[in-house]
């Protein structure tokens, strides 16, 4: 069921499972250099939850995975174990004829970023694409049911689990908003990767084009970049202040480093808020090569210099005279009472969420890593970063993709189906 433009082919490579799992990996990617090398190929090696050999040749990408052959029912010792039944199943269970069903809902999932299970899309693999059809047997009958898709839909095609366990699957796999049953593993739910945002924005194109069907639906829409002066003239009118956090993106795989941006993003945005410095809105972007990006939208960026701190209850005379002994050498004004608690005014440490922000990230990676922030991300910032604001952010945006996501940033849809 592959699109026609997609040029890239996986091969999985099966192993006895007398090998041991050093072994797989050492044979595994020797295997797949000299099968690139034999074709005049180059390759790399990639990494994902074990090392594989990633080639080209004349233009197409090919993935050489090790993996240990199964018989049906034995435990999976790795996660790509499980593709060997995945092609089994498929080739049992989904009729030739269905196959373009799965090509246009592949094809109207990647025109409107919904196309992919990898952690920077959060969307639906092309495993699911074909679940999703064998189920529905075609892509209007899917659409049809998408449009009534409840949260926590259960889709289970080979009747593994009986209706009295659905509430036990919603609690099994309680922060996923669909679930599908791998039909030949039956604890695990392939819709997994599917983010709240991509269920609901499914369910409204699924509603769109049943009510007015073109073919614009399956072609990406342009975006175009956010100019300087709309971005001046947006944050002018939103009357917020934008600090964004520029350094190097480390020298990961995309499903290692864009769920440690989102981790990092919201470990700042919950510091700064510890300081009662508070975020309207946050989000991350990267190139994957040499820059990425942490937007920070400040609701309360700057404060006064003097804070006000409320103690004990005034009949509480124990932990009354412990708050005076604490603040006895920093209170500007009091201890006072005020409605029956003892107050104090003392001046803050930082007044300024931007400085608060160069100092809590200039740090060594261990201490960035005690702090909450990812481990190669930590390693990136301790080696060289900067926090800027708006004015200089501008200028940024003559990065045409990420003038491109500062867009999408301020102009989100609507995604509400009235």
């Amino acid at each position: 069921t592959w699109l026609p433009n997609k040029n890239e082919i996986d091969v999985f490579i099966l192993f006895p499972k007398n090998l041991s799992l050093k072994q797989l990996e050492e044979i595994g990617l020797d295997t797949g250099k000299k099968i690139i090398e034999s074709l005049k190929g180059k390759w790399t090696i990639e990494y994902a939850q074990h090392p594989y050999i990633r080639g080209t040749i004349n233009g197409i990408s090919i993935d050489i995975v090790p993996c240990y052959k199964l018989e049906k029912g034995e435990k999976i010792i790795s996660a790509v174990d499980r593709t060997q039944f995945h092609v089994k199943y498929l080739e049992e269970k989904l009729p030739k004829e269905a196959r373009n069903e799965v090509r246009l809902l592949k094809q109207f999932l990647k025109a409107n970023d919904l196309y992919g299970a990898d952690a920077k899309t959060n969307g639906f693999s092309g495993y699911l694409c074909e679940l999703l059809i064998i189920q529905y047997k075609s892509f209007l009958n899917l659409l049809q049911a998408v449009k009534n898709w409840k949260v926590k839909e259960i889709i289970d095609i080979e009747k593994q689990w009986k209706k009295e366990d659905y509430n036990h699957l919603k609690k099994k796999f309680k922060d996923e908003i669909l679930i599908v049953i791998d039909p030949v593993d039956k604890e695990r739910n392939v819709a997994s990767a599917v983010n709240a945002y991509n269920f609901f924005k499914f369910k409204k194109l699924a509603t769109e084009f049943l009510e007015k069907p073109k073919e614009e639906f399956f072609f990406k829409k342009e975006i175009k970049p956010l100019s300087a002066k709309e971005f001046e003239k947006i944050v002018k009118e939103r009357g917020t202040d934008i600090i964004a956090i520029i350094f190097d993106p480390p020298k990961v795989v995309p499903d290692i480093l864009w769920p440690q941006l989102r981790k990092t993003t919201k470990r700042l945005e919950n510091i700064l808020k510890e300081y009662e410095f508070y975020v309207l809105k946050s989000d991350c972007w990267s190139n994957e090569k040499d820059l990425a990006v942490i937007i920070l939208e400040m609701q309360v960026s700057r404060l006064p210099q003097i804070d006000k701190i409320v103690g004990p209850w005034v009949f509480d005379e124990k932990n009354a005279r412990n708050f005076a002994e604490k603040h006895k050498n920093d209170a500007v004004a009091g201890p006072y009472i005020e409605d029956n608690y003892w107050v104090v005014e003392v001046y803050r440490k930082w007044t300024s969420a931007r400085i608060k922000l160069i100092d809590s990230i200039s740090e060594s990676k261990d201490i960035l890593q005690h702090k909450g922030i990812p481990n190669f991300i930590a390693e990136e910032l301790s080696k060289k970063f900067k926090v800027i604001g708006s004015d200089e952010l501008k200028k940024y945006l003559r990065n045409r993709d990420f003038a491109i996501f500062m867009r999408s940033y301020f102009e989100k849809e609507n995604l509400a189906l009235i």
